[in-house]
């Protein structure tokens, strides 16, 4: 993604949750993936539009989601808080 192109606005992650749980999400804008560490799923985000229906998560591995616990500090935390 150059220039951030296709980013999620911060006005949507201010209020973008899971729509299992409702709690907060982790985006990685590199990825373009919206992160639950909760329930280790993952979201795609899709030309800046996130695709946040419960059928279409990604189940990772536990390698997966500790890589990306890893680099939280690479990503923004959606609301929820």
């Amino acid at each position: 993604m150059s220039d951030r192109e296709g980013a999620l606005s911060p006005m949507l992650l201010e209020v973008l949750v899971d729509p299992v749980d409702h709690g907060p999400l982790w985006y990685f804008a590199e990825r373009a993936l919206l992160y639950n560490a909760r329930t280790r799923s993952a979201y795609a985000v899709k030309n800046a539009i996130p695709v946040m229906l419960a059928s279409e998560a990604t189940p990772l591995s536990a390698a997966e989601a500790d890589e990306l616990e890893r680099t939280l500090d690479q990503a923004i935390e959606t609301g929820g808080r």
